[in-house]
């Protein structure tokens, strides 16, 4: 990228994240918002880690995904949220290009790791609803392990295939991304080469980030749906909805905002619109996960008592054995 690409020819390795809102007096609150919003995600998700990890209770396939999931949201928020907070405590809001094809390659790799882990869950929970007497021998962990690494693998793999292109594009003119953080579009928008390769390129690997997990979750859902319908008794129904009704509503918030992201046509007029929008997927939706998890399943909660009371037998263990030292 030569320096005369820039219009004046400054700053010719950044660009400038025009953020959410341009007001001033929102600055403080916006930042108080989302650093709470940061800290009870990160918590949250890490802490569900934990208890996967410590409680074998949750040593089954189901909660093993979910740690996974946990993990890569905390991964998946981490490379917008400390950077935005940044530009709200420091003013600063210039990136540059480098650190800006790096944030887009991360978070793409996240996002479509996502997909593909959201649809191996749907898929677990298609198996444990509907085929219930073959689960115990399909759902081994030498299927889960792979589907998970197979999972992050094609994140990374279609990421790689994008950013490249990506890379070699030459930006001229305005440096101002219309976004909070470095989306495709918005980088698009800036190019002055042209931009049909990655364009093409893009929507070739959405269908195989975005369409086809969401085809494979739809269709898990759809055969759990058809499946409850038939139960006969209600209280049946309801127990056989209640163990796929937090991930449902993850799936729903994710798939919803993102969609409709990536749908609607960036004009002047929808601009901010968009950017809500990105807003509930790349920061609450990492959110919605531990509270939904945390409050709603109950062997989630009697998980986190178990390693609490645990934790307290340790403690006072050690600190009868201190003064008999």
């Amino acid at each position: 990228m030569e320096k005369d690409q820039w219009e004046n020819g400054t700053s010719s390795w950044e660009f400038l994240l025009l953020g959410m809102w341009n007001i001033p007096s929102l600055q403080t609150p916006l930042f108080l918002l989302l650093f709470m919003v940061y800290l009870v995600s990160v918590v949250g998700n890490i802490l569900i880690v934990a208890l996967v990890v410590a409680d074998w209770h949750l040593h089954t396939p189901m909660y093993f995904f979910l740690g996974n999931l946990s993990y890569l949201e905390t991964c998946y928020s981490s490379t917008i949220l400390p950077r935005l907070l940044d530009s709200f405590l420091t003013g600063d809001r210039t990136i540059s290009v480098q650190s800006c094809i790096v944030q887009f390659y991360f978070f793409g790799s996240f996002a479509a790791s996502e997909c593909y882990l959201l649809a191996i869950m749907s898929y677990n929970r298609y198996l444990a609803i509907c085929q219930p007497l073959l689960y115990a021998s399909i759902m081994t962990w030498k299927v889960c392990l792979p589907m998970v690494a197979a999972s992050w693998l094609m994140g990374f793999l279609i990421s790689t295939a994008i950013t490249p292109f990506l890379s070699q594009l030459k930006f001229c003119g305005s440096k101002a991304i219309d976004h909070f953080f470095c989306d495709l579009a918005p980088l698009l928008e800036l190019a002055c080469s042209d931009t049909r390769k990655v364009t093409l390129i893009a929507f070739v690997f959405s269908f195989l980030d975005i369409v086809f997990p969401f085809l494979s979750t739809l269709t898990s859902y759809a055969c759990i749906i058809a499946v409850i319908r038939r139960i006969p008794s209600s209280v049946g129904r309801q127990k056989a909805f209640s163990t796929c009704s937090s991930h449902l509503t993850v799936v729903s918030v994710f798939y919803s905002t993102l969609i409709i992201v990536y749908t609607l046509p960036r004009t002047p007029q929808l601009r901010q619109l968009n950017k809500v929008f990105s807003f509930f997927y790349t920061v609450l939706t990492p959110l919605v996960n531990p509270l939904i998890y945390s409050l709603q399943n109950r062997e989630v909660r009697e998980a986190m008592r178990r390693v609490l009371r645990k934790a307290l037998a340790i403690s006072r263990a050690q600190n009868i054995a201190v003064p008999g030292s």
